[in-house]
């Protein structure tokens, strides 16, 4: 059996802020030896039919896509070991907000990342109360997953 924790990796690709915060989280999980990258689920890599909203904006109208995106997408937090958001505090992303409800109510450890430049700003006060611990974006490649802890985040809420 593996001691590596299979990942819910919720991050936004919308902006270019959430684009680089983004692949340098990808790059410290796969460099983390705690995380069984191979079986996480990342819901930009699991868009319904392999179809991507922000290359086909017409997708926006199509709810079998946006239907089934969804249901990947829960489903994809119900299975996964840990979830991991990269968070943002002026970047609020009502889709993380969603994710990190799901997984607090199945029982789901909420790992927050903040990127070391954004850290220490106000953060919404539902993703502190979702979050068990945050860290900082330069922490998440040496974190232990397997040994998750609980710890409150350094800033202020609104």
């Amino acid at each position: 059996m593996s001691k590596n924790k299979t990942v819910y990796f919720c991050a936004g690709w919308f902006t270019d802020k959430q684009n680089k915060a983004y692949n340098e989280a990808m790059e410290a999980i796969k460099a983390n030896p705690t995380v069984d990258v191979e079986n996480s689920y990342v819901p930009l890599q699991h868009q319904y039919k392999g179809l991507r909203v922000d290359e086909h904006p017409e997708l926006l109208e199509d709810r079998e896509w946006a239907a089934a995106t969804y249901n990947g997408d829960r489903v994809g937090v119900q299975t996964s070991d840990v979830i991991m958001a990269v968070y943002i505090p002026d970047e609020e992303d009502i889709g993380m907000g969603i994710e990190l409800g799901m997984a607090r109510a199945l029982g789901k450890y909420n790992l927050i990342v903040i990127p070391d430049d954004e850290w220490g700003k106000p953060i919404n006060l539902m993703t502190f109360g979702a979050g068990d611990n945050f860290i900082k974006l330069s922490e998440l490649k040496d974190y232990d997953f397997n040994k998750p802890s609980f710890n409150f985040y350094d800033g202020a809420v609104y």
